[in-house]
């Protein structure tokens, strides 16, 4: 495996933005991308983004049809670093969590599981009910990482872009992939000017 390969999951759960962005860092850390996108999701990207299937097109080293059950993705042979599906709907996550395997995206959730490898679930949902708590609970359980893409506002975002970039850098972070789009945190600055107490 001459580049390291990350698989890259776009559910229909609002935040597609975040799996762009994964996409875009990932390419430029070196790491071979493989994507596969929801039916779902393509109505969230169209939405939210003004973006068709075409338009994904380049955008991963290869796309994968969510049908394709037999794709390389379905496969435990195939060397991946792991998974990040990003965004994560709770339709997703709870097919993951069940082990049904009915689309290319949950086969490969579930393979990447199986295989040790890492998972990492931008879920996008809230307010929880405690079937939600209960279905991530199970899943940590299982060895998958839940990462609500929640702002870092200490790193003072300037814009919406700022948040969804930070966000999806620390999801590749997970995979000790190092975008340099991380503002790492180097301790409270003493803003009252007085000592600590």
């Amino acid at each position: 495996m001459s580049a390291p390969r990350l698989i890259v999951g776009i559910s229909g759960a609002s935040g597609a933005a975040y799996g762009i962005a994964a996409l875009e860092l990932a390419r430029a850390a070196g790491v071979e991308t493989h994507l596969v996108v929801s039916r779902s999701a393509l109505l969230t990207l169209n939405q939210e983004l003004s973006l068709r299937a075409a338009d994904l097109v380049g955008r991963a080293d290869e796309i994968h049809p969510v049908a394709d059950i037999g794709a390389s993705i379905a496969s435990g042979s195939f060397r991946t670093m792991g998974m990040l599906i990003a965004p994560c709907s709770i339709k997703t996550m709870s097919e993951i969590a069940t082990g049904v395997t009915s689309s290319l995206m949950s086969r490969a959730a579930d393979v990447v599981l199986k295989e040790r490898r890492r998972l990492v679930l931008m879920l996008r949902e809230t307010p929880l009910h405690l079937g939600h708590l209960e279905t991530m609970s199970a899943l940590t359980r299982t060895g998958a990482i839940i990462m609500p893409p929640v702002p870092a506002f200490y790193t003072k975002p300037q814009s919406l872009s700022d948040v969804v970039r930070h966000s999806s850098a620390r999801a590749l972070d997970l995979f000790d992939i190092d975008t340099g789009a991380v503002k790492r945190w180097s301790g409270l600055k003493d803003a009252l000017g007085g000592g600590a107490d």
